[in-house]
């Protein structure tokens, strides 16, 4: 992951990957060049290949990085309660906030190819943080027995399989029904799932 340097100054990956984001939103995954991110970010094309060997590792990284901040987002906002309703808010608010992401949103409009190897082949970064992040709520349900026994890594996947369909799917079926309610849904069979017999 791309942190910045201990000085608070921003890291030149993250003006790259800013500029990553910038060209994706104005043209698409397909039409955004190693030369446009250089360009935009005020660096040379050297600059971004030391770090980066091609686009798609670049675009990789980028929505690690996003994911990644929604994610810590969903994880400070709730502090109180039980873990399962703490899991059960954190899991409406990432989805909600993912579905309405506009680096997602763009992928999803005009490249949707881009998310078809991380629906159907293989995980990426930001999944496989996603999980960790599940199994470790999940842990915690069991410590103060608010959530069900289980394994959490396969309890993990189940949610997480369950939450990306709210968040990549929800428009096939939103036709006449608001988004909102999708995520008092989503907090129902998630909430179920979990609850103690």
């Amino acid at each position: 992951m791309v942190e910045a340097s201990q000085s608070g100054e921003r890291s030149v990956d993250d003006t790259v990957l800013d500029a990553a984001r910038d060209c994706v939103l104005a043209y698409g995954v397909r039409r955004t060049t190693m030369t446009d991110v250089a360009r935009r970010a005020g660096v040379s094309r050297m600059t971004v290949y030391r770090r980066w060997p091609d686009a798609q590792s670049l675009i990789g990284d980028l929505m690690s990085r996003e994911w990644h901040q929604v994610l810590m987002a969903a994880a400070d906002a709730e502090t109180v309660g039980s873990a399962r309703s703490r899991l059960v808010s954190r899991v409406v608010a990432v989805a909600r906030q993912l579905r309405e992401h506009p680096l997602l949103c763009k992928i999803r409009d005009v490249d949707p190819e881009v998310l078809l190897p991380y629906l159907l082949d293989r995980r990426g970064n930001g999944q496989d943080e996603m999980l960790r992040f599940l199994a470790a709520a999940l842990a915690a349900g069991h410590e103060d027995h608010s959530i069900r026994p289980g394994a959490p890594e396969v309890m993990a996947r189940a949610v997480f399989l369950t939450t990306q369909s709210f968040v990549l799917s929800v428009r096939t079926v939103a036709d006449d029904v608001p988004v909102e309610e999708f995520d008092r849904e989503l907090a129902l069979l998630v909430d179920g799932y979990l609850r103690p017999d």
